[in-house]
């Protein structure tokens, strides 16, 4: 494969484990092969199946509703699409890439290491795409599938692997099918309309909508960014990684996982202490952004630059080269709100109509659906739908009482706001791991954390948010219907110390199909 600057990319993959060693018990004899169900062809599930094959497990099926792997990385094509957590750590612990060309990679590389780790442990014959699975159900002990093509299989686990970033939020803006232009959401880029030279909007703040003012600006022939809502910017410079840099972690691949770590050190030390309690990495992160601020010359363009919060309240923005872009001649802030979009293009509520040729919809996704439309259906015939009807939740970011058998990567209340997904869900597979295991050396047929423990999870999440600085006053999408933010309100190492190994009194077991059907208990008291 090579990278984005043409470069040779090598990865050292670890070596697969037997079945037996797989489980700690060489020469036990025997372990049952479990049948999984991966749910998302993404980050996590395409991790999910390379760690049941180093486990030894070789029955499980990936099901991708969209045309390729890569999950988000695939979706997103956008110019200027760059990743804000750094490459080297922004990878799995098993499949250390010595090649990324820079600190922080562009989109297509980042596709580029999840299609070659899929290709080297050969998951593309395990990964049926264009096929949406639309209902599970617990029947006689196992899971039933449905898919959007009408197949069904069954299955003894499922684990979801949907991502966060896959429902787009499309303004309610009048008007807006009536453009006579170009219009797409980001995520949806149409590739075919050109761009040089064209009058260019741009609705939206946040990172995409940054990262496409930096990319779009210098070649249009005007742009316009659309801002309901100012962002703090955090400057990250993106420096390249030179050849010999390269050369250096393919011949030393100690150096390589010595970078992983240091990177991880220095995210979760400042960005993942920051954000959720008072302390030097709070107020360091925000005089940063207070003094890039301070960059705009310009008085009247600053002040509309100014967010009415505190940095990281909402997600924060990182990069540098943005503020610069409003210096051109061609380039305008529109602040102004939008009325109403009309064939020649958007009027704002001054009155004045801003003629364009092309819209673009940088509004974000909604990050609170996590795997719909599949829904659940567990023992006695309860739907997930029906318990998530208010908002979701679940045990320890990982799991769901009364549904036996089943596991969330980057489910509910997962730490995504402040540090790598990658090290978010593989330390979710690791937990999710421990459990398919007493179900192979066939100590439990179906499992399921215990309507007790999930509460005061959940009750303990309540108590810490107001120490968070989500919960200090602005309104962004951390914010769930209940009006109270729903991030992984401690720090990324109690993550990895929560979910270090199954606490086994906070479970329930069944050891026969008709035991989990009775003794699964549903549902949160609200």
């Amino acid at each position: 494969m090579s990278t984005a600057d043409g470069s040779d990319t090598a990865f050292a993959v670890g070596e697969g484990l037997g079945a037996d060693e797989a489980d700690g018990h060489p020469g036990d004899g025997p372990v049952r092969s479990p049948r999984v169900a991966i749910i998302g062809a993404g980050m996590s599930g395409i991790g999910m199946a390379a760690k049941l094959r180093l486990a030894g497990i070789e029955s499980f099926q990936i099901y991708e509703k969209s045309d390729g792997v890569g999950g988000t990385w695939h979706a997103n094509t956008y110019p200027g699409l760059t990743c804000d957590i750094p490459s080297r750590y922004y990878s799995y612990t098993f499949a250390p890439n010595p090649d990324w060309s820079h600190v922080y990679s562009p989109g297509r590389e980042i596709w580029a290491y999840l299609d070659r780790v899929a290709r080297d442990f050969e998951l593309h014959d395990r990964i049926a795409l264009r096929t949406e699975v639309t209902e599970a159900g617990w029947v006689d002990g196992r899971w039933l599938l449905r898919t959007s093509n009408g197949d069904e299989a069954e299955y003894d686990f499922i684990i979801t692997a949907a991502g966060g970033l896959v429902h787009t939020v499309k303004p309610d803006i009048p008007g807006l099918g009536s453009f006579g232009g170009a219009v797409f959401h980001s995520a949806e880029w149409d590739h075919s309309v050109q761009l040089a030279g064209r009058r260019i909007a741009v609705i939206g703040t946040g990172s995409t909508g940054v990262q496409l003012t930096r990319a779009l600006a210098p070649v249009a022939g005007q742009f316009e960014l659309y801002q309901r809502t100012p962002q703090w910017i955090l400057p990250l410079g993106n420096r390249r990684y030179s050849r010999l840099t390269r050369w250096v972690y393919r011949r030393f691949p100690v150096l390589n996982r010595f970078g992983y770590r240091v990177w991880q050190l220095q995210v979760e030390r400042t960005l993942g202490r920051a954000t959720v309690k008072p302390g030097f990495a709070r107020w360091w992160i925000s005089t940063a952004c207070r003094l890039h601020l301070r960059s705009v010359r310009d008085p009247e363009l600053r002040r509309r630059f100014t967010p009415d919060y505190k940095p990281m309240c909402k997600r924060l923005v990182m990069g540098t080269n943005f503020y610069r872009q409003f210096e051109r001649q061609t380039v305008d802030l529109v602040d102004s709100g939008i009325d109403r979009i009309e064939p020649r293009g958007i009027v704002t509520r001054d009155g004045r109509l801003h003629e364009l040729d092309v819209i673009v919809l940088a509004t974000g996704f909604d990050a609170h659906a996590y795997m719909k439309p599949l829904d659940l259906v567990g023992p006695g015939g309860v739907r997930l739908s029906e318990l998530w009807d208010g908002e979701p939740y679940g045990y320890r970011s990982v799991a769901l009482p009364g549904f036996p058998n089943v596991f969330t990567l980057l489910g509910p209340h997962s730490p995504i706001g402040n540090q790598s997904i990658f090290t978010v869900s593989e330390t979710q597979m690791d937990f999710a791991l421990a459990l398919i295991r007493m179900w192979r050396r066939g100590e439990a047929d179906a499992m399921w954390p215990t309507l007790g423990a999930t509460e005061q999870f959940n009750a303990d999440l309540r108590d810490a948010v107001p120490d968070t600085i989500w919960a200090s006053g602005c309104k962004s999408w951390y914010i769930g219907k209940d009006g109270v933010p729903h991030p992984w309100p401690w720090t990324p190492e109690r993550h990895r110390e929560m979910l270090a190994a199954p606490r086994l009194e906070e479970w329930e077991f069944a050891a026969s199909p008709a035991g989990a059907t009775r003794g699964a208990r549903v549902g949160p008291t609200r």
